[in-house]
């Protein structure tokens, strides 16, 4: 008893240093907005992957961030047990009496003065530590072969093959699907669509679009709160003020400047009851660097020379309203 305190000293002191080493580990925080995951919403089809496109060949990252409600997965149906209820195991069901009964009966020889194994002494305590060993592995191996003998009775249920070689011309196993942990994300994520667009976007929707790029990005850059509520929804500019404020905790900026569109391309543009939403593929230039806010030295990123950047931006316009910027996914294909 006396060495269990320091052992359990020694396991807590190594759980603290795995925990300390784990957060050391976490590094300032990037200077790309949406990176290998998305925030925002893309109204229904928030969990679908959108359309791959020339300016962005490669599928766009999950929107992991959202106020979005994911869809319900639809339920699919268990299989029946193959032999009814579960049996009590053995230490829950007469062996378990027996044990009991057998310990109980030795604790009894022990206040009675008699120790554990009556008058025999120690030897004898052994001994019959060792036939009750014996006797709980012979009992054990009786249960087991019997409920194995009952499980693989005729009519008992349908009955799985797990060896391949010998499933040759049987019937499929029934399966069913656990989903990836992710849920509608993961699911919607081997769907294709194909790029279209529904509204009939015109050439100033695209200027709008790609003046929308520029302003979004210069703001962020220079932290401007109200620019950034000007031209994004509620929820879109929450994570950027969060990730803002992240920045600010950790003592850096993001100085992003010289943003120029190169390719542009429309993944997908529909309607959603009183709204319209447009998904564009997007690979512009600019100086991204994440910077010291008190010494303006660099600590991540390039701010001298401009990097290429490819990420989805989803716009949303209401009746009457101009578009403003609702979603952003990053892809594969950013270059450095």
């Amino acid at each position: 008893m006396l060495r269990v305190g320091p052992r359990f000293a020694k396991i807590a002191a190594i759980v603290v240093l795995a925990a300390a080493s784990a957060l050391a580990t976490f590094d300032v925080a990037d200077a790309r907005r949406a990176g290998s995951s998305g925030f925002g919403s893309r109204g229904t089809r928030t969990f679908d992957a959108p359309a791959t496109t020339r300016t962005a060949p490669t599928q766009a990252a999950p929107i992991d961030r959202t106020m979005t409600p994911r869809p319900q997965q639809p339920q699919t149906a268990t299989q029946p047990p193959i032999a009814g209820q579960q049996r009590p195991g053995f230490f829950g069901g007469f062996g378990g009496s027996m044990i009991g009964g057998l310990i109980a009966g030795g604790l009894l020889g022990m206040l009675l003065g008699h120790g554990f194994g009556g008058g025999v002494g120690f030897l004898g305590m052994l001994l019959q530590i060792g036939l009750i060993v014996l006797l709980i592995s012979f009992a054990m191996r009786f249960f087991a072969n019997r409920q194995r003998g009952q499980y693989a009775a005729p009519g008992s249920g349908q009955s799985y093959n797990t060896n391949p070689m010998n499933n040759a011309g049987a019937s499929p196993r029934p399966s069913f699907s656990i989903p990836t942990i992710g849920g509608g994300t993961a699911a919607a994520a081997h769907k294709t669509r194909q790029a279209s667009d529904e509204i009939g976007l015109q050439q100033a929707d695209l200027d709008r679009f790609e003046r929308l790029l520029t302003e979004v990005q210069t703001a962020y850059g220079k932290e401007d709160y109200a620019t950034l509520r000007r031209l994004t929804t509620p929820e879109a500019m929450s994570y950027l003020a969060e990730e803002l404020g992240e920045n600010a905790t950790n003592g850096v900026r993001n100085s992003v400047s010289d943003v120029r569109l190169l390719q542009g391309d429309i993944a997908e543009a529909w309607r959603e009851d009183n709204a319209e939403y447009a998904t564009l593929a997007m690979r512009y230039s600019s100086i991204d660097a994440m910077l010291d806010r008190t010494t303006g030295k660099l600590v991540n990123g390039d701010d001298r020379n401009p990097s290429e950047t490819v990420e989805l931006w989803t716009f949303v316009r209401k009746s009457g309203a101009d578009w403003i910027l609702s979603a952003i996914q990053g892809t594969e294909s950013n270059h450095g």
